[in-house]
């Protein structure tokens, strides 16, 4: 019988985990560029051009997903400039300061937070500025995405998850499991405590020994 698939968490801050399928589709997030050489061979992959050959000039402007501009970004060779997405700039960081609670971060992009972190990889001014609205965004939501999902038991859960980004939803789901394991236990339906398997097989072993 095959195990159960445990999935595996996102990396944290600037790092990315690999085996992380969050971090995978999040890699894949498009950022507005610049090719400050010409860059061979890329045309192609960027959807600038129909044959694997061809180049794209210096100075043309490019979407290029996160994992391939983290490759070609290089501060010494000025191979490509990377832009902020208009959800990091500082219009928008002036909204979320007003009330980040008013706006859809699905919409605006489902992995605001890894994105985000993932920006501070690039060399720009604005750094300081983009991580402080990320952490101040992030705690200003986080109470009342976990009170919502504490107020919320056998319910339709769609509509209180639609304007979350990934990683909210994963609390959202977190406070979610509590509350109903908590009353399944108010309810005398808890699971009994058990020894784990590794625990029992342990036993087992030093029984033979002794045995023997």
């Amino acid at each position: 019988m095959s195990e159960a698939y445990f999935p595996v968490g996102p990396g944290l801050g600037m790092e990315e985990n690999f085996l992380s399928l969050d971090d995978i589709l999040m890699s894949q997030e498009k950022l507005p560029g610049r090719a400050e050489s010409v860059l061979p061979r890329l045309a192609m992959l960027l959807g600038q051009g129909a044959g694997s050959a061809e180049s794209i000039p210096e100075g043309s402007k490019l979407e290029i997903p996160l994992w391939l501009a983290k490759g070609l970004h290089d501060s010494k060779r000025r191979i490509i400039s990377v832009e902020l997405p208009k959800i990091f700039k500082e219009a928008w960081r002036t909204v979320f300061s007003a009330d980040a609670n008013v706006v859809d971060l699905h919409k605006m992009g489902p992995y605001y937070y890894g994105f985000g972190s993932q920006l501070l990889n690039f060399e720009n001014p604005e750094n300081p500025e983009i991580a402080q609205t990320i952490l101040q965004t992030f705690i200003a939501r986080f109470r009342r995405i976990m009170d919502s999902s504490q107020n919320a038991y056998n319910e339709d859960t769609s509509a209180l998850v639609a304007r979350l980004d990934e990683l909210e939803r994963a609390l959202f789901q977190v406070g979610q499991k509590g509350l109903n394991d908590f009353q399944c236990w108010e309810k005398g339906q808890a699971s009994q405590i058990t020894a784990s398997s590794l625990v029992q097989n342990y036993g087992k072993r030093k029984l033979t020994e002794v045995d023997g």
